[in-house]
């Protein structure tokens, strides 16, 4: 799928899919030999998770560690667990305060 697709999909705009590959979020997006971007249904869903993540106001510092760990395996379950869950205490803490 093209950057324009997945931009229609994931209800981020094509600059900001721009700007999280270069800031590391997105793995390497397979690439034509046009040069054009390739998204998978892999690639999509991370764009989904991220779109849904700053919705909530997770500092993108976060969401690149997040996805960090995930690219480094299973082994990091239990910190990308804990990055969540701090997230989700910090979400429940400013309902609260609301």
């Amino acid at each position: 799928m093209k950057i324009s697709e997945a931009a229609t999909e994931s209800g981020l705009s094509a600059d900001t899919i721009r700007y999280y590959e270069r800031e590391g979020l997105l793995q390497p997006i397979t690439r034509s030999a046009q040069g054009d971007r390739h998204f998978s249904p892999q690639d999509l869903r991370w764009l989904k998770l991220f779109e849904r993540l700053r919705s909530t106001g997770m500092s993108m510092a976060e969401m690149k560690n997040y996805a960090e760990l995930s690219f480094q395996g299973d082994g990091t379950f239990s910190d990308r667990r804990q990055i969540l869950e701090q997230h989700r205490a910090r979400l429940d803490a400013r309902q609260a305060e609301i």
